[in-house]
């Protein structure tokens, strides 16, 4: 599996993957976070503009999908129940992906984000349980309570390299 940057022909794949996610976290028991309104595809042709969307793949086949910011995320401004591991630069993971065919998407990406940043911050909702055991599983700890842009409440975590022990 690698990490490649999205191009406009992708489109169609990459809003399949965001279809099979949306289906898969409603039965999991979370529909609220997604549902079937996001993320929707002009959100996805502008992350592909701006260079922030990339895609997980095999030799044949893309299986995972994620946004990667290397700038501040407005609404880690503030956090509620805790704090942040640091207040050093950090890239911000979004929208994270997958078909379901294949193991590891979230470890893949994880493993290229961390090759190239040493603090990174993601959030999730509360209900979505896998993310959060992906999540933790993949080294970030829990810092607290951000509100996204409608108001609603996501667990935010943070890795940085400095906690590896």
């Amino acid at each position: 599996m690698h990490v490649i940057k999205a191009k406009k022909e992708n489109l169609e794949d990459i809003m399949t993957i965001y279809r099979i996610a949306q289906d898969f976290m409603i039965e999991s028991g979370n529909p609220k976070q997604w549902g079937h309104r996001y993320p929707t595809k002009d959100l996805i042709e502008r992350d592909i503009e701006n260079g922030v969307c990339h895609l997980i793949c095999d030799d044949e086949n893309i299986h995972g999908v994620f946004a990667l910011f290397d700038c501040a995320e407005p609404t880690y401004e503030h956090i509620e129940n805790d704090k942040w591991l640091n207040d050093d630069e950090y890239a911000t993971i979004h929208r994270i992906a997958s078909d379901g065919k294949v193991h590891g998407i979230f470890k893949c990406a994880m493993t290229y984000c961390k090759s190239k940043y040493r603090n990174i911050r993601i959030d999730t909702h509360a209900s979505n349980i896998v993310m959060q055991k992906q999540i933790e599983k993949n080294g970030f700890e829990k810092c607290g309570t951000i509100y996204v842009a409608d108001g609603s409440p996501r667990m935010a975590y943070q890795w940085t390299k400095e906690r590896i022990f």
